[in-house]
């Protein structure tokens, strides 16, 4: 056997985010009963309810989307900015979406895992801000 002193290549023995949350499986559990919270929610359920006729389509899209967020495989090709446009999105809508999704992500994930999908949650929802020219609170939502 043949040893070295070069260090081992991290990126060759760690596994994705993807990985880590189960794939697939793991993303639609999540996303199955993080959408059901969102529908039943009194301020964004009807901005929801509303805009999406298809909520089997629509998993299968948000999947593909935190499919290829995490490191996964992804056939995701949206823009996903743009279906926001026109919606009356507020700051208090971001932080009720992102107040289910950390309860969600802490509910079904390992504590590591879940931080890092809140984490990418809160920059999603920074640069959502940003293109929607929504007035932004700082940090990430209290309680979170």
């Amino acid at each position: 056997m043949v040893y070295s002193d070069e260090p081992v290549n991290q990126a060759n023995t760690e596994q994705s985010l993807y990985e880590r949350i189960g794939g697939r499986d793991g993303l639609a559990r999540l996303l199955n009963h993080f959408y059901s919270d969102v529908r039943q929610h009194a301020l964004i359920g009807p901005i929801f309810n509303k805009q999406i006729h298809d909520w089997p389509a629509h998993l299968k899209k948000i999947g593909s989307f935190w499919a290829r967020l995490t490191g996964g495989p992804s056939d995701y090709s949206g823009q996903m900015p743009m279906k926001h446009f026109n919606l009356g999105i507020e700051a208090q809508h971001f932080g009720a979406w992102l107040e289910l999704w950390t309860f969600n992500c802490r509910s079904h994930f390992a504590e590591t895992e879940a931080e890092e999908m809140i984490d990418l949650a809160h920059e999603i929802g920074r640069r959502l801000k940003s293109i929607l020219g929504v007035e932004s609170f700082p940090g990430r939502f209290p309680n979170s």
